[in-house]
């Protein structure tokens, strides 16, 4: 891999943002390559902006007025100079238009073939290709009539369980599974409208559904002189929304034997299009079944978000593989000389709450963990925004067993902060601690049968609460070093419905009394940059504050490290009447959740609901959340309308039996 790229490959211009463009910019910069970023309006402050060689405006704020806009890239490429174009993942990554247009702009495209592109990006011709070249696939429609009436005949004949797909993109956007014929056309159309706004294409198809399988992807990688080799294989069980939270390599289910067969057929299928370069072929394992056979699910045309597992089992960088190979360089290995060693485990940490609901805000303090690899675009004062996808960036552990990358994944969680927004962080830590998971055995159902547990082990318990208390007062203030006080003052905290009180005292050099109840405890607070030491009962506790301003009032967000990790959002009520809690009212109202768009409402005022009736559609993070009836009520007034953007805490809906 030491020959140099071709002469006339000295500018690359990447069609993306936050973590993969930043990943591309460092293989670039080592081959010697120039990069050009682009950003939009919301962008502009962004660390892959600062770290190119150059980086032109986009405008707009909105995906469809900026990194979806071919004519604004191709500009953009002409006036800096640019001879190449990565299109990272996502965005325009599987567009062969986009493909064909910077190569008939006379630029070197860094994916494969636009025809390729067409025959395998979309869902329904992938299948058909599949079938033609021996490649399993599980029963389906995979018709060009869109019809309701065809899909519901077509449902029929295939019987239940049922999984709609949108044939275009990724990301388990535009996916939705039937169990029941009555779910049929509400997912038809939520499936459609999620593609439409997410790929620009509604087109959907339909197919059998494996209610308990494994997630198996195959890397493979294939030169312009007709060679193709497989990297191993990825197993993606672990999800959430039909969206990959958590990926490792090997797959716990899968042996050398059952490798080298899927390792055949996404070869089979890559080759039977004509590809060049990177893809994932796409598997489900059924793990019902003795022998445990695998279908195809589908085909990514790109780069996958989950690249660096490979790419620390195997020792290579995929992004220099597919630049080499985009300037007609053959393959560096043989299928022969891949080696896969040891284990490797990547977490997305993503901005959402450990009910997955997509969360916006301002990074206000961040750490990143030593020894293990983090793909991100975080620094303090990035803003998260409804405009993105949610996932902040990528955690990746390698080590010699499972079990130990296991715990190098886990230590490294403990040591990140995000604070200033939530995110899935110690949701994360708590899914990899899981006896399922240790195991091996997590499924694709895993999450919707095991939320509920992990949630379980994350409430905090009453000593952290003390903890976070204490590190609430003081992280904007010093203890007092020398001036004890006579005098307690109450303190009072809510967290999330819940309300706590505590007495505090101090007595200088950082010592606090504490009463909580009938309880006395001694604690010493000490600080060391952004840090507080806390010092409760015998245990040391690290902890960090910040303040965030909300719609409505002053969050805290602690974050913990001591004998447990917690994070804690907590609300200063000391000064507050105790009926003016922030849930006070929560009932007489379905308030915002997240920031997003109102784009679908299927109530109106005086209409009775049951608990559980669709109210409302906020599309956030390019995903689609529907808002259900709290309870039976009637509807008294609505607040918002359709194509409205609405903010977290905003009231949308007010019930008629309200006090």
């Amino acid at each position: 891999m030491s020959s140099p790229l071709h002469a006339n490959v000295t500018r690359l211009l990447i069609a993306n943002r936050g973590e993969i463009a930043r990943r591309v910019i460092r293989t670039a910069r080592r081959m010697g390559i120039e990069t050009v970023a682009v950003y939009s309006d919301a962008d502009r402050h962004a660390l892959h902006v600062q770290e190119a060689d150059t980086a032109v405006a986009l405008g707009g704020t909105l995906s469809a007025d900026s990194y979806l806009r071919i004519d604004k890239l191709l500009q953009a490429a002409r006036d800096t100079g640019a001879d190449a174009v990565h299109p990272g993942y996502g965005f325009l990554s599987e567009n062969a238009e986009f493909a064909q247009a910077v190569i008939d702009a006379g630029l070197t495209w860094v994916g494969p073939p636009p025809p390729a592109i067409r025959a395998l990006g979309s869902k329904s011709s992938a299948k058909a290709l599949a079938i033609r070249h021996g490649v399993p696939c599980l029963p389906g429609y995979f018709g060009e009539d869109q019809s309701d009436e065809t899909f519901t005949a077509q449902a029929q004949q295939l019987g239940l369980p049922l999984m709609v797909k949108a044939v275009a993109g990724g990301g388990g956007r535009g996916m939705r599974l039937v169990t029941d014929m009555a779910q049929l056309l509400l997912a038809l159309h939520s499936a459609r409208s999620e593609a439409l706004a997410g790929f620009g294409n509604g087109d959907l198809l339909m197919e059998r559904a494996l209610l308990r399988p494994r997630h198996i992807e195959v890397q493979i990688m294939a030169d312009m002189h007709g060679h193709c080799i497989h990297l191993g294989e990825r197993d993606c069980s672990v999800q959430r929304r039909h969206q990959k939270i958590i990926e490792e390599s090997p797959s716990p289910a899968v042996d050398a034997a059952r490798r080298a067969q899927l390792g055949q057929a996404a070869i089979a299928l890559a080759q039977s299009a004509g590809y060049v370069g990177a893809g994932t072929v796409e598997f489900l394992l059924d793990e019902a079944r003795a022998d445990k056979p695998f279908y195809l699910m589908e085909m990514n045309t790109r780069l996958q978000v989950e690249h660096p597992v490979t790419e620390l089992l195997t020792g290579l960088d995929l992004v220099e593989w597919q630049l080499r190979i985009a300037r007609g360089e053959p393959l560096p290995l043989a299928q022969a000389d891949v080696r896969l060693q040891g284990h490797a485990i990547e977490v997305r940490l993503c901005a959402e709450d450990e009910h997955f609901t997509p969360q916006t805000g301002t990074v206000q303090a961040f750490a990143a963990p030593e020894g293990l690899r983090f793909d991100h675009a975080l620094h303090v004062g990035a803003v998260v925004t409804a405009h993105y996808d949610a996932m902040l960036g990528k955690l990746i552990a390698h080590a010699p067993t499972r079990a130990q990358a296991i715990g190098r994944l886990r230590s490294g969680l403990d040591q990140t902060a995000v604070l200033g927004l939530p995110t899935n962080r110690a949701f994360l830590a708590a899914c990899l601690q899981h006896p399922l998971f240790r195991a091996g055995e997590a499924l694709i159902p895993f999450l919707a049968e095991q939320a509920d547990a992990v949630r379980q082990s994350l409430p905090a318990t009453s000593e952290a609460r003390t903890v976070a208390t204490l590190a609430v007062l003081y992280a904007s203030q010093t203890p007092a070093k020398a001036m004890p006080s006579p005098f307690t003052r109450p303190v009072r905290m809510d967290m999330g419905a819940d309300t706590f009180s505590l007495n505090l005292q101090e007595r200088g050099q950082g010592q606090v009394r504490i009463q909580a109840g009938d309880a006395i405890h001694q604690a010493r607070v000490t600080r060391s940059a952004e840090t507080l030491h806390i010092d409760l009962n015998g245990q040391r506790w690290h902890a960090r504050a910040v303040a965030c301003q909300g719609a409505h009032t002053v969050q805290w967000h602690v974050q913990l490290q001591g004998t447990e990790n917690f994070e804690l959002w907590l609300t200063d009520q000391s000064h507050s009447a105790p009926s003016t809690g922030v849930s006070a009212q929560a009932a007489q109202s379905l308030r915002a959740p997240f920031n997003g768009k109102l784009i679908g409402l299927h109530v109106q005022e005086g209409q009775q609901v049951q608990q559980g009736d669709a109210v409302l559609v906020i599309e956030s993070m390019k995903l689609e959340h529907i808002l259900c009836a709290p309870r039976d009520t009637v509807v008294h007034s609505l607040s918002a309308s359709v194509g409205q953007q609405v903010s977290p805490g905003q009231v949308l809906v007010q019930w008629k039996d309200a006090a």
